[in-house]
């Protein structure tokens, strides 16, 4: 199972000037940013920067300020209006949050788990039919995320790298163009951020495209060449991985001394002693 984007495919993500406000604060200021379907990205920034908040407006949870000139402010494949399980079978969405969620679900097995993608729901809907091609795409996707043998186990039993890999299969299942990775080492230990890491390469080099989304410089794995950097609800810095995941401007970001070592394109990065 291997998606490649076309020649003309609309953008990913436009946003156009994107503004948002949760009470009465500013959460995002006029965030201007195009990702292309094929350019794998990392948004990074410390805590409270506004990822999350970037995350929901990306998947409708939050809503950008209108526009007095009327241009629309966010859109998703060149779309500016998604139904919900419409937008997650073209943008697969790995969160912490769903995990909870499926854990929460009685008897839930790993092929279930999957399955719901097709439905966007948490469990497969009493009234709908699971047909062999569901189950076969099921198969492909635990594949394509290295996780096919914990078809037969119960979600709730799994580990946190064992959910993460069933999660990424979860969101695959639609075949989408392209997967937005929310903190996905989130909890892991280090074997396991490792098998990550491995799921994370052997997808793009399938052609999906990633777009990750971290405080974590190590999971920015050799394939994402583009960087972006939020600092306060804003852009800081967007460019070639080589240029901004280095220690002066990621020391600015995180608004203290950060070291930076790479070793055969695997990145390692450090707080110095104030």
């Amino acid at each position: 199972m291997s998606i490649a984007p076309t020649p003309a495919a609309a953008p990913l993500i436009e946003l156009d000037h994107a503004c948002v406000v949760r009470g009465q604060v500013r959460v995002l200021h006029d965030l201007d940013l195009r990702i292309d379907q094929g350019q794998h990205t990392a948004i990074l920034g410390p805590n409270g920067c506004g990822k999350s908040s970037f995350i929901k407006l990306i998947t409708r949870e939050l809503y950008p300020l209108a526009r007095a000139d009327g241009v629309v402010a966010v859109k998703v494949l060149g779309q500016s209006r998604w139904q919900v399980d419409r937008l997650r079978s073209q943008l697969g969405i790995v969160t912490g949050d769903l995990s909870s969620n499926l854990a929460d679900m009685p008897g839930l097995s790993v092929e279930e788990a999957v399955i719901s993608g097709f439905f966007a729901s948490f469990v497969v809907p009493a009234h709908q039919d699971v047909t062999d091609t569901m189950r076969e795409r099921a198969r492909e996707a635990l594949a394509l995320a290295r996780a096919l043998p914990l078809l037969g186990r119960s979600y709730a039993e799994l580990s946190a790298g064992e959910t993460r890999r069933v999660l990424i299969a979860r969101a695959l299942v639609n075949q989408p163009r392209a997967l937005l990775l929310d903190e996905p080492s989130t909890g892991l230990d280090l074997v396991s951020r490792q098998h990550l890491i491995d799921t994370m390469r052997h997808l793009a080099h399938q052609g999906i495209t990633l777009v990750l989304v971290t405080h974590h410089i190590e999971e920015v794995i050799p394939e994402i060449q583009r960087v972006v950097l939020m600092k306060s609800g804003r852009l800081f810095a967007d460019g070639e991985r080589g240029q901004l995941l280095r220690g002066g401007p990621l020391s600015e970001v995180f608004g203290g001394p950060i070291e930076v070592r790479e070793e055969d394109g695997r990145l390692t990065a450090w707080a110095r002693a104030l």
